[in-house]
């Protein structure tokens, strides 16, 4: 008997989750904190009309830099490749760690349409911006030394995290992510995540859309700025989160890590 899938987005009996559309950012395949075999497991029980993939896809910086491309790296890739075989409409929209795309803008690869953005139309009628977000970060705009020096400290505080959180596994404690914390806690990152925030909301009412979806920041939200949607998916190194729009138009963030039933501190902190 073939998968039932529900137009609901309500997964029953083990069914895959149905979405009208669902956007993904921040994967970095190519690196070790990318937790691939968490999004094979939401590719493989979810389907959608629409998948955008809003940027920092594959991490050039870190390929660059040295090779790592594990087997549940590829299985993504073939996942998405596979879900375009079989009609669904993805959309690549390149980020700053995969800017390699954008040389290939307007073109079309496997079933994979890339573009520098998108208007997408939800279902109840809302034009959002879809935009990976970089182009409004003053650090990666406009100090792209300050950017790698960053992602360097991104990438050691990220293996900080694993080795606390073998700890805190062996000890039977939850996931607790060291890098939510110092962005938390430090003021000057608080306010970058605002003005970022601000900055893309803005870009929207340029525009004179109802609203933005983007990434880059990895920091899931939904929340209205100014009478703008502000949409950010999250990211597949520590959340594990997606925005999804469900057949009515509603869109929700989707934190696979609880919404799976994996165990969350397993798969966060491996």
């Amino acid at each position: 008997m073939g998968k039932m899938l529900l137009p609901d987005g309500v997964e029953r009996g083990g069914f895959a989750r149905r979405y009208r559309a669902i956007f993904i950012s921040d994967i970095h395949l190519g690196t070790r904190g990318c937790k691939a075999e968490l999004l094979l497991d939401f590719l493989r029980n979810t389907d959608s009309q629409y998948l955008y993939l809003v940027g920092d896809i594959v991490d050039g910086w870190r390929l660059r830099k040295s090779w790592y491309w594990a087997q549940s790296h590829n299985d993504v890739a073939q996942k998405v490749l596979r879900k375009a075989r079989k009609g669904t409409q993805v959309i690549l929209v390149p980020g700053n760690h995969d800017e390699f795309a954008r040389d290939y803008v307007g073109m079309q690869f496997g079933g994979i349409w890339v573009l520098d953005d998108a208007i997408h139309v939800t279902a109840d009628g809302r034009r959002m911006l879809v935009i990976h977000g970089d182009a409004f970060d003053g650090v990666v705009t406009y100090a792209r030394w300050l950017a790698v020096l960053g992602d360097h400290a991104y990438t050691f505080a990220l293996w900080m995290n694993h080795q606390l959180n073998q700890i805190r596994l062996a000890f039977g404690l939850g996931y607790w992510s060291l890098s939510s914390f110092l962005k938390g806690k430090v003021k000057s990152a608080v306010s970058y995540v605002t003005d970022f925030e601000d900055a893309v909301a803005s870009e929207a009412r340029r525009r004179g859309v109802d609203g933005v979806v983007c990434g880059h920041i990895h920091k899931a939200e939904i929340r209205t700025i100014d009478g703008i949607l502000y949409c950010n998916d999250g990211d597949w190194v520590e959340s594990c989160t997606a925005l999804v729009e469900h057949w009515d138009g509603r869109l929700e963030i989707v934190d696979w890590g609880v919404a799976s039933g994996v165990d969350r501190a397993k798969a966060l902190a491996s």
